[in-house]
């Protein structure tokens, strides 16, 4: 079974940066997708940003667009997600997922087949 390994979260100042990190481990697949989705209290889990492989296509949320970049490293299994110019608005436990069928539908939780536990991110004003 595919395990993923969130982490790189803390606390950190508005309009300070952190950079999130998603190890996949007994994972083998030419073609997949890794999203990172957050969930803030009482609200519903909504994608943040997710990244495509092999061919690396991205995609953010326009809340993220120009704050956010989503990268890959292949050969560690694992993504990144740079988050700068933070806001307090981005508190929330963010968590990546993949997605072994790539399904069109990157924003929809049921498309990923195997969640991360977590990595909580507080922004303070």
């Amino acid at each position: 079974e595919v395990q993923l390994q969130a982490s790189g979260g803390g606390l950190v100042q508005a309009g300070g940066s952190v950079r999130l990190s998603c190890t996949a481990s007994s994972f083998e697949r030419d073609a997949y997708g890794i999203g990172w989705f957050r969930q803030a209290p009482g609200n519903e889990r909504e994608g943040v940003s997710c990244i495509n492989s092999p061919d690396g296509d991205t995609y953010y949320t326009d809340s993220v667009k120009g704050r956010f970049t989503i990268s890959s490293d292949n050969a560690k299994n694992t993504v990144h997600l740079q988050m700068n110019s933070l806001k307090p608005e981005d508190t929330a436990v963010y968590f990546c997922a993949v997605d072994i069928q790539r399904s069109a539908a990157v924003w929809t939780t049921t498309s990923y087949d195997f969640w991360g536990q977590g990595t909580k991110v507080t922004v303070s004003s």
